[in-house]
């Protein structure tokens, strides 16, 4: 059992009551009654026991001590934790100070001092402290801290109710502070807080994360030694609506000619500060109607002064244009660094300071950092490029390179970015004419310091183009829309090959496709492509289409990856085409429902397209294929074949040797008569020449046979004379408009000269001039007419233009 003796003179009242939420398994017993609660009052002394062993799961206990200071004297000094002898249970010691708010009441702390925690945080030991302030009838809550902390007092105008809590196994036998009395403060309150050393501290106006009060005024003392370093940063704050004044904070630093330094909630705080300083929060006249929230959570970081502390850093942007450059702490803007974190800080000017730079172009900035270790720190720069006039902008290639302002900062650098912008009916082309561009795939990842992704945007979509590195076979992307290329950097490796980079950018006209890849890989190379938001698929109706380049003596090797695109169109089709870009090339064209090409051998440059449908849900246009590439070779049955074709022609050529030299030794020359009794034209034909044989060569012989001569030779010797060979007599009479046709079948037997054939008339200009060719044997003139019969039918051709291709083919 328990017993519990309480005097009047002390004023304290304790409750035990059931904890919320749980069941009465376990009651109070006092004398012959069962009670669920116990209240003991001033000057009452009870005893009492619990139903069971454990009260501690069932019952909490509240201790509280009135002090009234308006009234007459207050019990100033330590406070204890009165009455002696209370059960193990979680229990919380109130003492509620009554006092005018013409004085000022200090609660200071014993060490190890205390530290502000934000609303639901609880404390390690589960230890802690809540401080609310009294003012008339008004509660502000100042705060709830937990032991090991830099707040040392807490002064308060007005009365103010103090509460500990401890758990029912807490060693705590002391309260840990004391009450003094002081003049009055003119605010709300004032917190000091003791800094040694490096640390930090995180603070939150009272009522946080409500309001603080409207028009009141209160100050944070900060103590620190002079030789440390202590900088402010407002990590969260709120402003309400005023009527009058402005909300704001005041700063009194060391060594200021200013005091008090005036700022608002948004401006960068002060840093680098050397030693003690104050920091006020002024509220303003609320708008009655709609008063808003004015709160603050700041931190304090106190340093050791750094060594390149004075070490100033030359930022030149002054030749860049539509450029930012940002310093910030690894991970920004997405995580936010926690307390504890050692603090790095960029500085622009020895009091200007933040754990977030931004540097804009057009200006000259020296910077300083204020950091341990800086490899905690990164650079993400941002550069815009547009055209609204292509015939200005086409003339000109935009370098897309790290300007070497950044690069030779102590700073890694973690993202630049380029967004490029165009009208409509203009287009991007990125090109890397030395380096060239690697794509990021399974089967070929990208293994450099840096590397480009790459994402094509409309209103409507975007299209991830991909992620490249250099050292590959793309040698230029062309796209519509806009454009933002950001340029990732992995190690420290980036240092040594920014000085490479050869990236360039230009304006060009439409395109059809929404990009287009020209790949020029070099010989023996093997390249990996997919389509763009691989692996999620292609937007509707989109085309891209991939331009490879075959070296020279080379042949490429085309293979897709899987298949079959592998969707269902839900409007339109989806193609791909492949074709070869030489004159006369068949192209390959696949539709969704159909296999796609073969692995095939490519000889020339050739083009690979991919257009996309609207595919069903849960479908998605993805695809990759492979160019390989290797030195042409001929295959082992071409070498035999072509052998086995040169025996064959050599032999042909052989026997017809022999012929020719056969029938030279038996026969007699053939010899050419002209007849102009014999129409030779062929009607319906006049249209095939539009010159007139005057204005032409079609009567002059194009091929003279070594057997052949001339007919007035045959007069001689009855043909034992050699006749001339190789010799060319022109005709002098008068020419027709249409050429020599072949004779009618009627002429292909031997001509014989009748004496009673009349003399031929003279020669006229007429288009009925005719040749007549007299020949040794009737069986070569048959075996021409044969010849001719057989052929494309084109009668328009002449037997010496039949002869001559005869001759072409031998």
């Amino acid at each position: 059992s328990f017993t519990i003796s309480l005097r009047v003179v002390d004023n304290i009242t304790v409750m035990i009551k059931l904890r919320p939420g749980v069941s009465p398994s376990c009651r109070i017993h006092v004398k012959n009654f069962i009670r669920s609660e116990l209240k003991i009052k001033p000057g009452e002394n009870v005893t009492f026991a619990f139903t069971c062993s454990n009260p501690e799961k069932y019952f909490i206990m509240e201790i509280q001590k009135n002090i009234d200071c308006v009234s007459g004297p207050c019990p100033f000094g330590d406070v204890h934790l009165h009455p002696p002898g209370l059960p193990r249970l979680n229990r919380t010691f109130i003492w509620d100070v009554k006092a005018s708010t013409k004085a000022g009441l200090e609660l200071k702390f014993s060490t190890p001092w205390l530290r502000q925690i934000g609303p639901g945080e609880t404390c390690p030991d589960f230890v802690s402290y809540n401080i609310n302030s009294c003012i008339d009838k008004a509660t502000v809550n100042i705060g709830t801290f937990c032991r090991n902390g830099s707040v040392s007092r807490v002064k308060l105008l007005g009365g103010v109710v103090m509460s500990l809590h401890l758990p029912w196994d807490s060693p705590v036998t002391t309260s840990g502070f004391n009450i003094a009395n002081r003049a009055s403060i003119k605010r709300l309150c004032i917190i000091e807080s003791i800094l040694k050393g490096e640390s930090s501290i995180t603070l939150m106006s009272p009522n946080y994360p409500l309001g603080f009060p409207e028009d009141e005024l209160m100050t944070w003392q900060f103590v620190i030694p002079s030789n440390m370093r202590a900088s402010v940063f407002f990590h969260n704050y709120s402003l309400s609506n005023c009527e009058r004044k402005e909300e704001r904070v005041e700063y009194y630093l060391p060594g200021s000619l200013s005091n008090p330094e005036v700022f608002k909630l948004s401006d960068s705080q002060p840093a680098n500060i050397a030693g003690s300083f104050n920091l006020s929060l002024q509220g303003c006249d609320q708008d009655a109607q709609n008063p808003g929230i004015l709160r603050l959570l700041f931190q304090v970081v106190v340093q050791h002064p750094q060594l390149n502390e004075n070490v100033t850093h030359l930022v030149d942007l002054s030749k860049e244009w539509n450029t930012t450059v940002t310093i910030h702490f690894e991970g920004w803007p997405s995580r936010i660094p926690l307390m504890s974190e050692p603090i790095c800080l960029i500085c622009k000017d020895p009091r200007t300071c933040d754990r977030v730079l931004t540097l804009v172009s057009g200006a000259v900035y020296k910077i300083s950092f204020l950091c341990k270790d800086l490899s905690r720190l990164r650079i993400t720069a941002e550069k815009g490029i547009s055209c609204a006039d292509l015939q200005w902008c086409q003339r000109k290639i935009y370098s897309l390179s790290v300007p070497k302002t950044i690069t030779q900062l102590p700073i890694r650098l973690h993202k630049f970015i380029w967004k490029l912008s165009a009208p409509d009916l203009i287009n991007i082309e990125i090109a890397s004419p030395s380096l060239k561009l690697q794509q990021h795939v399974p089967e070929q990842r990208c293994n450099t310091s840096y590397s480009y992704s790459i994402v094509s945007a409309t209103p409507e979509t975007e299209l991830n183009v991909g992620i490249f590195c250099p050292g590959g076979s793309i040698e230029k992307i062309q796209m519509r829309n806009n454009i933002t290329i950001s340029l990732k950097t992995f190690g420290k490796g980036f240092l040594n090959e920014s000085n490479s980079q050869d990236l360039k950018m230009s304006f060009v006209p439409h395109i059809k496709d929404e990009c287009t890849f020209t790949v020029s890989p070099d010989p023996k190379a093997k390249v990996y492509l997919q389509t763009p938001s691989w692996p999620y698929g292609l937007p509707p109706y989109v085309s891209i289409s991939w331009y490879v380049v075959v070296p020279s003596k080379q042949v490429a090797r085309l293979g897709f990856s899987k298949d079959r695109m592998g969707i269902t169109c839900e409007t339109g089709r989806a193609y791909v085409n492949v074709k070869e870009d030489t004159l006369g090339a068949e192209e390959t064209v696949r539709r969704e429902d159909e296999l796609l090409p073969e692995p095939r051998n490519m000889y020339h440059n050739f083009w690979v397209n991919v257009s996309n449908c609207k595919p069903v849900d849960k479908t998605r246009l993805a695809l990759q294929f492979r160019v390989t590439f290797a030195d042409r070779r001929i295959d082992l049955a071409v070498i035999l074949a072509v052998v086995a074709g040169v025996g064959v022609l050599a032999a042909i050529g052989l026997t017809v040797c022999c012929v020719k030299k056969k029938k030279k030794k038996s026969q007699n020359p053939m010899v050419g008569v002209y007849n102009a009794n014999v129409n030779t034209s062929m009607p319906g034909k006049q249209g095939l020449f539009t010159k007139g044989r005057k204005n032409n060569e079609s009567h002059v012989y194009a091929v003279i046979d070594d057997a052949m001569v001339y007919g007035h030779l045959l007069k001689e010797s009855n043909g034992s004379v050699a006749p001339e060979v190789d010799v060319y007599r022109p005709f002098d009479g008068p020419v027709g408009s249409l050429p020599p046709s072949p004779p009618p079948f009627s002429f292909r037997k031997e001509i014989k000269h009748s004496p009673n054939t009349e003399e031929p008339p003279p020669l006229t200009d007429t288009d009925h001039d005719t040749y007549t060719f007299a020949h040794q044997k009737s069986g070569q003139l048959e075996d021409n007419g044969d010849t001719n019969e057989k052929s494309n039918g084109d009668t328009s051709m002449s037997l010496l233009e039949n002869k001559e291709q005869d001759g072409l083919v031998e």
